[in-house]
């Protein structure tokens, strides 16, 4: 496992913007694939956006032309810019890694968008 801080979250208005962000701590030989998920109350966790060590990204449709997710291997480090927030983008949001070692997964951090 490992170590997984993130950061980013809170309250605000529609329309509005949050970057989140998720920082992989210790010794990490290479991280493969990194994802932000979401879960809002009573929902399923879902898959919001995956970034590959090469810098290939893939989106859920509900994040699509909204949402940028971006990393940094120097420090370890997966972003998640979120522009025109919606009400239902409130949700806990996990990051999640991959290593040889399997997957991690942060805290949560808690995004809520007020109507």
């Amino acid at each position: 496992q490992v170590p997984l801080v993130e950061s980013g979250g809170g309250l605000v208005q529609a329309g509005g913007s949050l970057r989140l962000s998720c920082a992989a701590s210790g010794f990490i030989f290479s991280i493969n694939d990194m994802r932000w998920y979401r879960q809002a109350p009573g929902n399923e966790r879902e898959l919001v956006a995956t970034i590959t060590r090469g810098g290939r990204t893939n989106y859920a449709d509900s994040a699509k032309g909204r949402f940028t997710i971006s990393r940094d291997n120097a420090i370890n480090t997966v972003y998640l810019q979120m522009n025109s927030l919606k009400p239902e983008d409130t949700a806990v949001y996990y990051c999640n890694v991959n290593t040889f070692a399997g997957d991690s997964w942060g805290q949560g951090t808690q995004v809520t968008v007020s109507s």
